[in-house]
């Protein structure tokens, strides 16, 4: 068969249709740039769909003393010091016009009876700042986005695999990728690329992450073009996520169900977060009821499953059917399980990226130039431990500074030199990967990575597990020398795993050897051997493959912000 290759040019391409990559093609196309938006899964599908809690921003339409240096303080604080305050100003600053443009597009938030956003307590924040529509915050504004680029006539290619960016001489000119139904290949220049392909949590066992998302895409995407990553080591796990069926593993039970009086247990009917947190018990922080499950888990008061459980069955039926409505159905769905009699099987699943590609704070722009990184694939804002509602406002703050800044760029480009060879060299990745035909199973792999990674660097690490760790992934890759590639009537998905794999195999290493150099307890990163915080290590972790991990200094937090970080009574209010 002979081989298609399609040619596109646009002026910025997007990779990535989830909330991030939909709002910086908005902004492109709003100012007239022509742009295209390319995803490998459906836009409707996209992982920004999933997030319930809801969006912050400092509204002061509930607690009129909130201003956007206490989001800055609380958000900082969370951060257990390691954000930016430069993009921690720069996204709370930005977040009241982020929540304008998303009513702008028509986006329907729940109100109060006078028609002010209604906004509510969300985690460890001073006030009232997280504005919401149901449980289903995240669907809502993806639809939003989705419909407002329609109406813009934005083309958007789903189900479109990038495997390369395109460099030459420091500056990225395009991508690279082929059709998952088709095969058919794209050669797509652009004057600027922004990639918004989310994290890398799916390389562990138990993931929030749906199948074949979140595998590290964007890590490998902008390191092999010649950026770094940023404290890759910092994972968010969330204290409740399902084990059974395997296939959704890590799918999430809202804290919603501890924040309505769900009670946590472990095999011997112990309500275990008497020995953890007595004062707070169930609503007490994420990171702390992730860490205090791992630990029953493994000091041997798991279930059988090497899980805890998490009753609701004593709350009167009304309250489950009308306050946890998904909750009920999800594991309805999913296990036939009726959780207003039966208490659900859960353990702590990878959840959320905080760390990323190394980008600046003021433009999100990367080591590459024309290149920028947005949302859950980049860093910044979060450090150690994100506050619930900062990763949907985060969207749209920076997917509407970055598509001003890829527009300026492209603008004052004079010309942009192509390499044939780069071409060449994304072509030929393909087409040896079509061509293998070894004996290792690519789906295997995948698994191998994911064991690895729970084993040796899941809720708590140490220094002979992240060594252990590293050596069973240095194995992994050289069996990756031999797999094989088998595409068939079905689609080319065989080949997107193979590149899945790749991703997952980069993002492993660069969180094992940055977790392996963070000697510290610090927020969501537990280190058995190091367990308490070290001043010396307030830095960022930078990754590349050449230069291993390096520290990068966190600029100071300017005293109007500094003066406002106070612990935060979370007395009455889901921690998160």
């Amino acid at each position: 068969m002979a081989l298609i290759e399609r040619r596109l040019a646009t002026t910025v391409l997007v990779i990535g249709t989830g909330g991030a990559g939909l709002r910086a093609a908005i902004e492109l196309a709003e100012s007239g740039v022509d742009v295209l938006a390319v995803g490998k899964r459906p836009k409707e599908d996209a992982h920004t769909a999933l997030a319930a809690g809801g969006i912050n921003a400092a509204l002061a339409t509930m607690d009129p003393e909130d201003s956007w240096q206490q989001h800055a303080a609380d958000t900082l604080k969370e951060s257990y010091l390691l954000a930016d305050p430069r993009t921690t100003q720069i996204v709370t600053q930005g977040a009241a016009r982020g929540i304008d443009d998303l009513e702008r597009y028509g986006m329907a938030f729940a109100r109060e009876g006078d028609g002010r956003i209604s906004q509510r307590f969300f985690g460890a924040h001073k006030f009232r700042r997280t504005a919401f529509a149901g449980d289903y915050t995240g669907l809502e504004i993806q639809r939003t986005l989705i419909r407002r680029a329609e109406q813009l006539d934005i083309p958007v290619l789903d189900g479109v695999y990038i495997t390369r960016l395109l460099v030459h001489d420091g500056a990225v000119f395009g991508a690279y990728g082929f059709d998952l139904t088709h095969g058919t290949r794209y050669l797509i220049h652009a004057d600027a690329v922004i990639l918004a392909a989310g994290g890398h949590t799916r390389i562990w066992r138990r993931t929030s992450s749906r199948r074949d998302e979140n595998t590290g895409d964007s890590f490998r995407l902008a390191v092999e073009a010649g950026a770094r990553l940023r404290d890759p080591e910092l994972v968010q796990f969330h204290p409740s996520g399902i084990i059974e069926p395997e296939n959704a593993a890590g799918t999430l039970v809202s804290e919603a169900a501890r924040g309505e009086g769900g009670v946590l247990r472990n095999a011997l009917g112990e309500r275990f977060m008497t020995r953890y947190d007595p004062e707070r018990m169930e609503l007490s922080t994420r990171d702390r009821v992730a860490l205090a499950s791992y630990t029953e888990i493994k000091e041997g008061r798991g279930t059988p499953n090497g899980a805890v459980w998490l009753d609701v069955s004593h709350l009167p039926r009304q309250t489950i059917m009308t306050r946890l409505p998904r909750v009920y159905q999800t594991l309805l769905d999913l296990q036939m399980l009726d959780i207003t009699r039966e208490p659900i099987e859960i353990a702590p699943t990878a959840h959320y990226s905080m760390g990323g590609v190394w980008v600046r704070p003021e433009d999100h722009s990367t080591d590459v130039r024309g290149l920028y990184a947005i949302g859950e694939a980049s860093s910044g804002l979060h450090g150690a431990n994100r506050l619930g509602g900062n990763s949907l406002i985060e969207l749209l703050v920076f997917g509407r500074i970055t598509g001003q800044a890829a527009a300026a760029y492209s603008e004052a480009l004079t010309a942009q030199p192509r390499s044939a060879s780069a071409v060449a060299r994304a072509r030929a990745e393909i087409d040896d990967l079509l061509a293998a035909d070894g004996p290792e199973n690519v789906r295997a792999l995948q698994r191998a990575i994911r064991n690895t990674m729970t084993e040796h660097a899941g809720v708590v690490r140490d220094e002979e597990g992240l060594l252990a760790g590293l050596a069973e992934l240095t194995a992994i890759e050289k069996r990756m020398e031999d797999v094989g590639v088998h595409p068939d009537i079905a689609g080319y998905q065989d080949l997107a795993h193979a590149f899945d794999l790749k991703s997952a195999a980069l993002a492993a290493r660069a969180t094992l050897e940055a977790a392996l150099e963070r000697r510290e307890t610090r927020g969501c990163h537990n280190r058995g051997d190091y367990p308490d915080l070290d001043p010396s290590l307030q830095v960022n972790l930078v990754w590349s493959p050449t230069t291993g991990v390096t520290h990068e200094s966190i600029p100071p937090i300017p005293d109007e912000i500094s003066a406002l970080m106070v612990d935060v009574s979370t007395e009455g209010k889901l921690v998160e």
